[in-house]
């Protein structure tokens, strides 16, 4: 194995990662923030709040995966020292954020309890989730317009304000939830309204601070604000080309984590309470993978961006992607390890739930603990090297094969077939991030991913 000896690698990538896990942690925080303090109200407002985030999760999978875009394809015009082309890129997807944003919000004003009953068939938690969504549905563009712009800036390797935003959001939202949640202050009791309040506070703020940031303190990219408004025909259609397939994926993995929801709360209502809080510790422990990929993808890209032949850069790549898988599979191994022993000390804050809920709280996050190590490793190997090192195609493939023509159907089976334990059927649906290490480890150190993304000036124009 060659490993990297250049100091920058590392100052680089832990530049990056540092940031992106905090921002990643805070900004679940306050998803994990909602669901202690409803779980502490009652049970039945948790499930229905967890009903409503699981709608959340697949927007946020896809404009995540919009951002992701940018990324990958800004990263390497920013090796180049191309900035305009960046600029027009972000402003393509400030447009499809948008549009998806104002999309999810009209469909949640339309049909709410239609949402709500993909997730669960129970009239007391549909009501509590109807609650919640009226209030939530506000923040969907805001969010979009957040991410995309914290994107845009991350391909200039600016990340740390993320964080400080993220941070900001997650006092916001647990101050203003600790007073009308429980209604403390003197401020009315609102319950899941009261939550609900809180997030669109924080989510609104969040939006007014990066744009502060982005035109008046950001000095790399020196973004004016009507620059935001001026496309590009050619380099969106480069947007594009490589963002429905990244979009695709996010939503393809939103479905299939919201469909944990679907199948277990079609079992019992004491599995769709354990899977919330279960599933809510382990998706703020697998910041650690994706900030992983996220700083794998900036460096790659701009790596690739900045050489003038593949054979110039190979080598350079070649020692990258080795450090960074054996840095992935101690990432996993360490975060495996907190989240199993994280287990007791963290369920024991949810003291709304019943015996029967916590114990399948606890069975799902050992083996949670057990899967997110092969999460740690192929994650960040096919969306932050392979993906951001330009190959879009691969990850569309795995991902389709790995859940919805194995784990889906298997899991399906084991829930309503064979009648297996929640336990069981919560190992089928994450035994993919097991198996896609196969597949993980064959594309990534045959280096065919390798593909040059940017244009030349002329025709860029």
């Amino acid at each position: 194995m060659c490993l990297t000896k250049e100091k920058s690698f590392y100052r680089d990538f832990f530049g990056l990662y540092v940031p992106l896990v905090l921002y990643n942690v805070v900004l679940f925080g306050v998803n994990l923030a909602d669901n202690v303090m409803i779980g502490a109200y009652s049970e039945t407002a948790l499930s229905g709040v967890a009903a409503v985030n699981q709608i959340q999760f697949i927007f946020q999978q896809v404009i995540i995966s919009a951002g992701d875009a940018v990324v990958v394809l800004g990263s390497q015009y920013w090796g180049a020292h191309r900035k305009n082309e960046i600029k027009h890129i972000a402003c393509g997807a400030l447009y499809l954020g948008a549009g998806l944003g104002l999309l999810l919000f009209f469909a949640a004003t339309c049909f709410p309890v239609q949402l709500l009953r993909l997730f669960t068939s129970s009239p007391e938690i549909i009501a509590q989730g109807t609650a919640y969504l009226d209030i939530i549905k506000y923040t969907y563009l805001f969010f979009a317009l957040t991410n995309i712009l914290l994107a845009y800036l991350r391909c200039a390797q600016t990340v740390r304000i993320g964080f400080y935003i993220s941070l900001m959001s997650l006092v916001i939202n647990c101050t203003i939830n600790y007073m009308l949640i429980y209604g403390n202050f003197g401020a009315p009791e609102l319950g899941v309204h009261g939550a609900a309040i809180g997030t669109l506070c924080a989510r609104v703020t969040e939006f007014i601070v990066v744009l502060l940031y982005l035109f008046f303190f950001e000095h790399k990219l020196s973004t004016k604000p009507k620059e935001l408004f001026v496309t590009n025909r050619a380099l969106f259609s480069d947007y594009m080309k490589i963002a429905w397939r990244f979009i695709a994926v996010g939503t393809a993995f939103g479905i299939s984590t919201a469909l944990q929801t679907v199948i277990l709360g079609h079992m019992t209502d004491a599995a769709i309470a354990a899977n919330s809080a279960a599933s809510t510790l382990y998706q703020v422990l697998k910041v650690a993978a994706t900030g992983a990929a996220s700083a794998a993808s900036v460096i790659i890209g701009k790596t690739l961006g900045a050489a003038k032949s593949r054979t110039e850069v190979l080598p350079r790549i070649r020692s990258y992607v080795q450090t960074l898988q054996l840095m992935f599979l101690s990432i996993g191994l360490l975060t495996g390890l907190i989240l199993f022993c994280l287990r007791t000390p963290i369920l024991s804050m949810y003291t709304s739930l019943s015996e029967e809920a916590h114990t399948l709280a606890m069975q799902f996050l050992t083996v949670l603990s057990v899967t997110g190590i092969g999460s740690a490793y192929q994650m960040p190997v096919i969306i932050g090297i392979v993906r951001g090192g330009g190959d879009a195609r691969f990850p569309l493939i795995n991902d389709f094969v790995s859940i919805w023509c194995i784990v889906l159907p298997l899991s399906f089976c084991a829930a309503f077939v064979f009648h297996w334990p929640p336990v069981a059927v919560v190992l089928c649906l994450n035994a993919d991030q097991i198996f896609k290490c196969v597949p993980a480890v064959i594309k990534v150190n045959r280096y065919r991913w390798m593909k040059k993304l940017t244009r030349t000036t002329e025709n860029t124009v």
